[in-house]
């Protein structure tokens, strides 16, 4: 009630439906309660208010601007991998470097929507060539778990039971990861041609988007855990 600037009886009266909230009043206990977008909508809509946040298509001419800025940072990250993901972790866009990750991978798992978990965790796509494969697969669940406990998505709920009930390949090493600090780095490990590359992660978001699509955008950039892995991507793409 404080930092909504709103006396705990009228909030109180309002949890307990003596009252009803104004659109302002919802807006702004959404924003300090900082309620995704999407979620924002429904509690307006919950409310007797029409949504506030559209949803486009990252190709729509309004966000010519977002989608030259995604561009951008993902040409500019080469030789290293990166991509863009919507909520659901299809691929809206990627670089060149992405390709190495997808050698081998049937066309069925390549066709749109593209769904890199999907991709990742398939005995016929890249699963059998990550040598970390079953510390990968718990940090990936713990990933989707926490995305479901913030917005309840039935999409991400259905991918999430799909993806563990996918086989460990036989033989996949529960032995700690070599690069792994106490937890705090998850480094993914993938056997190539030219040895086992490793590769941390960090995700970009819109920090001020007020558009569903922008805020549910996700900016996953893969850099090189070791120099045998920086130079493998540098020549590939030399």
């Amino acid at each position: 009630a404080h930092e909504a600037e709103v006396s705990t009886r009228h909030l109180s009266f309002i949890e307990t439906g003596r009252a009803e909230p104004s659109r302002e009043m919802v807006l702004r206990l959404a924003a300090r309660l900082d309620i995704p977008l999407r979620e924002r909508n429904t509690l307006l809509v919950a409310a007797g208010y029409a949504p506030m946040y559209r949803e486009r298509s990252l190709d729509d001419p309004e966000l010519a601007t977002a989608r030259a800025a995604v561009d951008l940072v993902l040409k500019g990250h080469e030789p290293y991998p990166a991509l863009a993901l919507d909520r659901h972790y299809n691929v809206v866009a990627a670089n060149r470097a992405v390709a190495m990750f997808l050698q081998g991978v049937p066309d069925d798992l390549l066709a749109p929507p593209m769904n890199v978990l999907r991709i990742s965790l398939d005995p016929r796509g890249v699963a059998p060539r990550i040598e970390n494969l079953v510390q990968w697969r718990k940090h990936l669940f713990e990933r989707l778990r926490q995305q479901i406990a913030a917005t309840a998505d039935p999409t991400l709920v259905d991918l999430l039971a799909e993806l563990k009930a996918y086989p460990v390949p036989e033989g996949a090493s529960q032995a700690a990861v070599h690069g792994e600090h106490l937890g705090v780095v998850m480094p993914f490990r993938m056997r190539t041609p030219a040895g086992v590359l490793s590769f941390i992660s960090t995700v970009t978001i819109f920090g001020t988007a007020h558009d569903v699509t922008l805020q549910e955008l996700m900016i996953e950039s893969f850099f090189p855990a070791d120099a045998l892995t920086a130079q493998v991507l540098r020549d590939a793409l030399a």
